[in-house]
């Protein structure tokens, strides 16, 4: 059921650990040598593995090394850059027990772990962009440090030691989860699955619950979106049968988490409210929660309360209070409409301001052109004419035989041979091209 220690060393993931994947796993040739004089950025890797593949009795990389290496295949750096395989690196001699210095790889899409002995899922808070995530054939116990993977679509905790399905509420993505070979022997942790709408393949297969005589009927009858359940797909009439056997469970299930659904949304809608009260600064002044607070701890004036007519008085003031907390409670809801009617008038304003401010630079950079660039370009030519006419004077000047040059009295702007010296012949001319 799960990985033992054995002579080598455990060992933490550190950077050392992590450049040496990174370097082994880069682009090869050219790119390679680029990218080694550059250097790889763990932010731009998106793909990474680092596990060890058991190997004639050993354990081995991507070639059949007998020792420990650590195998890193398919790191992506850029979408355009392709990788090829990778030459075993050195060996290490030892595997990895504890995830650490993995927040810089904070664009990381696919992380690989599994045939490691590592005992604790933690380390990955910063892997917020992680949708593949393989932690299979560990020594993990629990489920846990995976609240803030809130993209990650396809889990594996297959061969560990988890007894309990729990702690994966923020994985509200999710589509592939491998949890066999655990120790999962309550069939209520299928419920608990429930919850997530996109899962469409699970894996239990290995676990006490799957030796159950109605494991497959309770799995498709509470998971009915499910596609794929322990590497078979589900057809129809398994469904169908299913669904049946348990109706009354299933409609008793159904009323319980229609009811949780309408107190989370009306928990929600109150929160909401809350905000907006916030918002406002009149929190709580629609009640009277303000006046109870003010007297809760107040221990001798409940005592007063006892008294005669003390009780009449302090309703009619509580009364009176709170009619003042309600004035300034809707009173302080106008101010916020008004300020927030105010705010928006504004950035409408800013916004036709710089839209107003484009068109009017980008008139003006027309009218530029239209004015100046003509007559610039005119300007220019007219300077590029006298140059090569220039020029002409000067090379006849100095070669008096050139009298009746082969271009002709006026300079063209495509060339054609040389004589002796790289100098235009007596038939031959050189025709200047600007």
């Amino acid at each position: 059921m799960h990985r033992l220690y054995n002579s080598l060393e455990p060992r933490v993931m550190d950077e050392d650990m992590l450049k040496l994947a990174v370097g082994e796993q880069g682009p090869r040739e050219e790119a390679g040598q680029l990218a080694r004089q550059e250097g790889i950025l763990f932010k731009d890797v998106l793909s990474l593995r680092l596990d060890f593949q058991r190997h004639g009795g050993g354990f081995v990389g991507s070639c059949t090394s007998a020792a420990w290496i650590p195998q890193c295949v398919g790191i992506k750096l850029y979408p355009n850059l392709r990788l090829e395989p990778a030459k075993a690196p050195a060996p290490i001699v030892s595997d990895i027990l504890r995830i650490d210095s993995l927040w810089e790889f904070e664009n990381l899409t696919k992380l690989q772990l599994d045939n490691n002995i590592i005992e604790k899922i933690e380390g990955l808070e910063q892997l917020v962009h992680l949708v593949w995530l393989d932690l299979s054939f560990n020594n993990i116990e629990a489920i846990e440090g995976l609240d803030t993977l809130v993209n990650l679509e396809d889990l594996s905790l297959f061969n560990n030691r988890i007894s309990k399905i729990d702690s994966l509420d923020a994985l509200v993505k999710l589509q592939v989860l491998s949890l066999g070979n655990n120790q999962i022997g309550n069939m209520m942790n299928i419920i608990y699955l429930r919850r997530f709408k996109d899962l469409r393949t699970l894996s239990l297969s290995g676990n006490p619950i799957a030796e159950s005589e109605d494991y497959k009927m309770f799995v498709c009858a509470y998971l009915p979106d499910l596609v794929y359940l322990d590497f078979h797909r589900i057809d129809d009439h398994m469904k169908e049968m299913a669904e049946s056997k348990h109706q009354y469970s299933i409609d008793e299930l159904k009323h319980r988490e229609n009811l949780i659904q309408s107190r989370l949304e009306d928990e929600q809608a109150q929160q909401e409210e809350l905000e907006k009260h916030k918002a406002a600064f009149v929190e709580h002044l629609n009640g009277s929660f303000l006046f109870d607070s003010m007297y809760t701890e107040d221990v001798e004036g409940n005592k007063l309360a006892y008294l005669p007519g003390v009780s009449e008085l302090l309703q009619a003031y509580k009364d009176k209070f709170v009619i003042i907390c309600l004035n300034i409670f809707e009173y302080g809801l106008k101010q916020q409409e008004k300020r927030k009617l105010e705010l928006d008038t504004f950035n409408e304003c800013v916004q036709e301001a710089i839209q107003e401010n484009q068109e009017q630079g980008k008139h003006r950079i027309a009218k530029f052109e239209e004015k100046h660039l003509l007559e610039t370009i005119n300007m220019f030519e007219r300077n590029i004419i006298d140059l090569v006419a220039l020029f002409i004077e000067n090379v006849q000047s100095l070669y008096p035989f050139l009298d009746d040059p082969p271009w002709g009295g006026a300079p063209s702007l495509r060339g054609e041979g040389e004589g002796e010296g790289g100098y235009p012949g007596p038939h031959q001319g050189r025709r200047l091209h600007f």
